[in-house]
């Protein structure tokens, strides 16, 4: 059965959900990044602490992502 391109376009919002979700399950935070924060990320915890911070990756020599450093900026809630 093939699935309509449409249909696939259509269920893009999940995928953040999904991640979220997945981030959570794994015992992981979850980055993200509003408009309105300018260069800061949002880092949501699972237990639902909500931080902002400053998100930088560090990559291996083959360009591959090694590491996450975060440098907390502000609780938010």
């Amino acid at each position: 059965m093939a699935v309509s391109v449409d249909k696939i376009l259509s269920n893009l919002n999940n995928f953040a959900d999904l991640g979220r979700q997945r981030a959570f399950e794994l015992g992981n935070p979850y980055y993200y990044q509003l408009g309105q924060d300018g260069d800061y990320w949002r880092k949501e915890m699972p237990d639902g602490r909500l931080f902002l911070v400053l998100f930088e990756v560090k990559y291996d020599e083959e360009g591959h992502p090694i590491e996450i450093i975060d440098t907390f900026q502000k609780l938010l809630n």
